[in-house]
């Protein structure tokens, strides 16, 4: 599901065009054979040529490493006295569109605010129907926004978490999404101590990053088949991170509490990427911790469940690792693209960890 924007290459001239493409080549080659996808060279591209074939060959191979998924859904209709409302938010870093879902529940003033990043593909309304987050919503009384990727910023709509100016705070990305986050706080008056982001895919990922750049601002995470802050910085290193090899070293970043999904079958992003946010969220951590680990069975389906605990007795960390389960969100709904409904509710144990930290 995770895709990249073959635009982030520099343009390349002279001799260099026919080695970049041998490379881009080689790689595409390597990744599918990893991936299990094809034990030779992509067919129909050439071994020299322009950068446009260099942008052929990988455009491609992201689409032979995308899980196929439904088309995408519309909201459905809405309770009344609720919304699901378009909006834009502009700062020096960029523009990007939004919808936001404000609950009939919230009338009378939103319980918290939950920050939802759509994965390669998706569009809000998709990401809505497939997590169910909406209804959750309504049930407790959070709004709920969901920030949109544009295909004009990624070709396949997907957050840059694998981009060098992408990455830390007040630049690029996590620059627009701090700001559209802070705008929504702002005019709904919502608790600054109930913001939390989650996502899926590529907006897992840049999730992780939220998170650990404006610890300020989001106070927890909830990442599903994402990869750690800084897992990758160009393209090939993002496709190393994607089949599982960790980067030499990773920023050290804010402890942030965090819940993490992850299908131990996913064939996208390799599992091993849950258990590296794990380990991420918990990095300068110097108290006592006390862990607990479950194995459970729902809707026929296995799943191991670990929670880490400070000394007070908060969750922390939260682990989960659903046997069987490919690149998709767990207990999501089918109305939606990349969503396994047999797996435990994610989003039902992420809104259960976001709001209700205490081990009581």
């Amino acid at each position: 599901m995770i895709t990249f924007n073959a635009g982030v290459l520099r343009p390349a001239t002279g001799q260099t065009r026919a080695a970049q493409l041998a490379s881009a080549n080689d790689l595409v080659t390597r990744t599918l054979a990893q991936h299990g996808l094809t034990a030779g060279p992509m067919a129909g591209v050439p071994a020299a040529g322009g950068s446009d074939r260099l942008t052929t060959a990988l455009s491609g191979l992201m689409a032979r490493l995308q899980p196929s998924g439904q088309p995408a859904a519309q909201p459905s209709d809405l309770p009344n006295g609720a919304s699901f409302a378009e909006g834009s938010f502009t700062c020096a870093a960029g523009t990007r569109r939004y919808r936001t879902y404000v609950p009939a529940s919230a009338q009378e003033g939103a319980t918290g605010l939950v920050v939802m990043l759509h994965g390669c593909t998706q569009t809000p309304e998709d990401f809505a129907a497939g997590t169910g987050m909406n209804a959750l919503a309504e049930q407790h009384g959070f709004i709920v926004v969901y920030p949109h990727q544009s295909r004009g910023d990624n070709a396949q709509s997907c957050w840059n978490w694998f981009s060098r100016g992408d990455q830390t705070r007040d630049r690029g990305e996590p620059a627009i999404l701090a700001g559209l986050t802070r705008e929504i706080i702002a005019r709904h008056a919502i608790p600054q101590d109930s913001v939390f982001v989650a996502g899926l895919s590529a907006g897992a990922a840049m999730a992780v990053i939220l998170g650990g750049a404006y610890p300020d601002v989001f106070k927890a995470v909830g990442a599903h088949s994402g990869l750690p802050a800084g897992a990758a910085k160009d393209i090939p290193s993002a496709f190393a991170a994607m089949a599982g090899r960790e980067a030499a070293s990773t920023p050290r970043t804010a402890v942030t509490r965090s819940i993490v999904f992850h299908g131990d079958a996913d064939a996208t992003v390799h599992p091993s990427n849950g258990a590296r946010i794990v380990r991420q969220a918990l990095e300068g951590d110097t108290g006592q911790n006390v862990q607990t680990e479950t194995a459970r069975t729902v809707n026929g389906r296995s799943y191991r469940h670990c929670t880490t605990y400070d000394a007070d007795g908060t969750e922390t960390v939260e682990h989960w690792i659903v046997e069987g389960m490919g690149h998709a969100w767990s207990g999501g709904q089918p109305a939606g693209s990349y969503t396994d409904p047999q797996g435990p509710d994610a989003s039902a144990e992420m809104i259960r960890f976001f709001f209700s930290p205490s081990a009581g």
